[in-house]
């Protein structure tokens, strides 16, 4: 009875053995006579590629995201250089038309070795800007080492900004042109014309509008919206010629006694971070 078991365990082994071989011939033949993969090895390749898919998505999202980031950069860098640009020429235009016209005109009369338009430039940053006294002044890096003399005017791109009050060995404090300050020292300024002559001084700043305010005029007749605000070299003590804004309005004042032309700054007086520090030259010949 036992050799009968024993004998046929190994008979189903043998049988066992036989079938697995028949399921590998079988399988082997199915994938020589037929286009299509078997069903488990469809399921193993289609698992492995959507987990292909999921890690790949991430990785080409974080790689195209950083050329975007790089294209970007490199956009704004370029925009920031034109802008730089663009501001200095606004000013180069403003000299050269000036200068034209003080050719025709003043240099036919004075025998000058210099003029009123002619002057020398020293660049500094801004090291200090107090937010309780933002609108009125601020402190270069450069100071009678470098030539730095009180009252010489500051510009900020192609507008002027302000003049030196204070001169230190390194450093100078500059009184912004947007001074609350009723004893400062204003700029005598005019509209740049071939055919008016328009004077006034700049005295105020409006906070809220961001407009410069030009006073004591003596006409503004023939005044428009967009004529560029000069200064006017009166007083002795700026040069001729330094590009202030450009006129947006012209209204009475409070009173409706006199006119005030409102003009828009050629910079931004709330935020720079380089300037320029005029050294005139008139006299030194």
């Amino acid at each position: 009875m036992n050799k009968f078991f024993s004998n046929k365990k190994l008979i189903i082994l043998m049988i066992a053995v036989i079938f697995t071989f028949g399921l590998i011939a079988v399988s082997l033949n199915i994938r020589d006579n037929k286009n299509d993969s078997p069903f488990f090895q469809q399921a193993g390749n289609d698992t492995t590629s959507l987990f292909g898919r999921i890690i790949s998505t991430p990785v080409n999202a974080i790689r195209n995201f950083g050329n975007n980031a790089s294209d970007l950069m490199n956009t704004y860098s370029e925009n920031k250089r034109l802008k730089a640009k663009l501001s200095e020429y606004e000013q180069t235009k403003v000299e050269l038309s000036t200068k034209n016209n003080e050719n025709k005109d003043l240099k036919k009369q004075l025998d000058l070795y210099n003029t009123l338009t002619d002057y020398s430039r020293i660049n500094a940053s801004v090291i200090n800007r107090s937010p309780s006294d933002w609108q009125n002044y601020l402190t270069i890096n450069r100071g009678s080492l470098k030539g730095i003399k009180k009252n010489m005017p500051v510009m900020s791109g192609s507008g002027l900004i302000g003049r030196i009050a204070d001169v230190n060995k390194t450093s100078s404090k500059v009184e912004l042109i947007s001074s609350e300050n009723s004893s400062s020292n204003r700029f005598a300024a005019e509209v740049l014309s071939t055919s008016l002559n328009v004077n006034g001084v700049i005295t105020g700043y409006n906070t809220n509008s961001g407009l410069l305010e030009m006073t004591q005029v003596n006409t503004v007749d023939g005044v428009v919206t967009g004529q560029k605000i000069i200064t006017s070299g009166l007083g002795g003590i700026t040069p001729r010629g330094l590009y202030i804004g450009k006129v947006l309005s012209v209204k009475k004042d409070n009173y409706g006694l006199s006119n005030v032309i409102y003009i828009k700054p050629a910079t931004d007086l709330t935020k720079f971070t380089v300037v320029t520090v005029i050294d005139r030259s008139v006299g030194d010949n």
